[in-house]
């Protein structure tokens, strides 16, 4: 008799151990999003000088991964109303193949995300607190692992100024970004194992594009990137131009073209900027200045445009320590009358700047500081 009662007492225990574990597991499911909601908002409401808050919090378990949604960021006492971030949807992921090379890394997919810089907000914050920590670092914090891959789809960057008038919006829309093996878990030999490739449409739908490679492990990391800004209409800059240099244009579009190298903290470079049949508008104002302004426009036309191709361009030089980056004065005047009256300049990326430039220059500059500082302990030493 006891043995059969003991019998139906482990029956009963036999279901009902699995029974109560898969019921702890489910309501532990449906808690975690509450739990890391709840972490997430703590995380973005400590950020000195800012608040944040997520709408809400999805969990995969089988995917080893959870998404946040509507994750805004906003400066405390701004001026202005615009949320500095506004990232629509965070897919935050295991990269399941880097777990199979015993690597554990994230993955992550950002659509939407929009980044828009308040001049006003911005600069009040820092004048206010000094001292105000750095928001990508509580951001970065909300990613528990390493992130060796980034995905930006359809994203937004802008620079706005509020009280200029009219209001200025420098914007790029349509950000779609791919930069992968940050953390070199491939290609562990190659100098810049991480790629980069991002596109855009900017202010005046102008047509950017960047491609490069990185090596961001390093404390100052290694690139080697190319960019370009193609066919934006110049008219969609007046209210910048006209705000900080009082000019507008009626007509033409610009285009910047770039390539920058960066060797243990030594960068190698240049910036060209082109307009392209650009006219300025005349401004009404009594005739002298109107005969002052016409005579201004007349040498704008004749000794810096080019005729050939009605182009006015120069390239600006940059090469340096990246504690005191320098741009080369003299070689940008020259190189904008070099366009103008000699050959003009090319509506394209140069391909001359090479990472291995950059190398050999960071060589010569760490030799020069080595004899210096032997030259100082050799005084030291005569003293």
């Amino acid at each position: 008799m006891n043995h059969k009662k003991h019998r139906k007492v482990y029956k009963k225990k036999r279901y009902v151990v699995p029974i109560v574990i898969i019921a702890v597991v489910i309501i532990a499911r449906l808690l975690l999003p509450v739990f890391v909601k709840k972490y997430v908002n703590n995380v973005l409401a400590d950020i000195p000088g800012y608040y944040g808050h997520v709408e809400g919090i999805d969990i995969s378990l089988i995917r080893g991964a959870y998404v946040i949604h509507d994750l805004y960021l906003n400066k405390v006492n701004a001026g202005s109303e615009v949320p500095f971030l506004n990232f629509e949807k965070t897919d935050i992921s295991i990269e399941w193949k880097s777990l199979l090379k015993g690597k554990v890394v994230s993955e992550i997919t950002m659509v939407h995300p929009e980044v828009i810089y308040v001049f006003e907000d911005q600069k009040e914050g820092a004048a206010e607190d000094p001292d105000i920590d750095d928001w990508t670092k509580a951001l970065t914090d909300l990613v528990p692992i390493d992130i060796n891959n980034l995905e930006i789809v359809e994203g937004k960057v802008a620079f706005v100024e509020v009280t200029a008038e009219p209001t200025i919006d420098l914007h790029m829309n349509k950000v779609n970004l791919q930069a992968t093996n940050l953390r070199n878990i491939v290609q562990e030999d190659r100098t810049l194992p991480s790629d980069l490739h991002a596109t855009a449409v900017s202010i005046g739908d102008g047509k950017f594009t960047l491609n490069g490679k990185m090596n961001l492990v390093k404390p100052i990391p290694d690139v080697d990137i190319g960019f370009s800004l193609e066919d934006a209409s110049i008219t969609a800059l007046n209210d910048f131009t006209n705000h900080y240099a009082g000019i507008d244009f009626a007509s033409g579009n610009f285009n910047i073209f770039s390539e920058i190298a960066i060797a243990d903290g030594y960068l190698k470079g240049y910036v060209k900027p082109l307009l392209k049949d650009s006219k300025l508008i005349s401004k009404e104002q009594d005739k002298f200045f109107d005969t002052l302004w016409e005579g201004f426009v007349g040498f704008f036309k004749f000794v810096l445009k080019n005729k050939g191709n009605n182009t006015l361009a120069t390239k600006v030089p940059m090469e340096g320590d990246l504690n005191s980056v320098k741009s080369k004065v003299w070689p940008t005047f020259t190189n904008i009358i070099k366009n103008g009256w000699i050959k003009a300049f090319k509506g394209t990326v140069d391909d001359e700047i090479t990472f291995e430039d950059a190398e050999q220059e960071a060589d010569k500059s760490s030799k020069r500081e080595n004899k210096k500082e032997n030259k100082k302990e050799n005084k030291k030493d005569k003293n």
